[in-house]
């Protein structure tokens, strides 16, 4: 049975950071290809960034790019996102994904964490 949990939300002001992670158990995560989204209030479940398996290949969605980073430590098989330059439309439920195919990708992810919410204030 695969766990994903995620932690490190919270509250933070403009321009702050926040690094999420997310603990896995069941499997390693270097044979998942790893991923964030997030869900805004009022609005549709949207794609973050991914890792591949092994962490090989990393996507973005345009809005995070060079503020967001994800990496993934196998030793601890957790799956960071590191968040930097926060913006208030950054605000939302951010969940963790895992899919079975090793192959980096947006959507068709097989397990869910519960989410943290993560909360910038203008």
């Amino acid at each position: 049975q695969v766990q994903l949990v995620e932690s490190g939300g919270g509250l933070v002001q403009t321009g702050g950071y926040l690094r999420l992670s997310c603990a896995v158990s069941g499997r390693s995560i270097s044979t998942y290809t790893m991923a964030w989204f997030r869900q805004a209030p009022q609005k549709e479940r949207e794609f973050v960034a991914s890792i591949g398996c092994y962490g090989s290949i990393t996507d973005y969605t345009d809005s995070v790019k060079g503020r967001f980073a994800i990496s993934g430590d196998i030793a601890k098989n957790t799956v960071y996102l590191q968040m930097n330059s926060l913006k208030p439309e950054d605000t939302a439920i951010y969940y963790c994904a895992a899919s079975t195919t090793c192959l980096v990708q947006r959507k068709n992810y097989d397990y869910w964490g519960q989410g943290t919410q993560v909360t910038v204030s203008s």
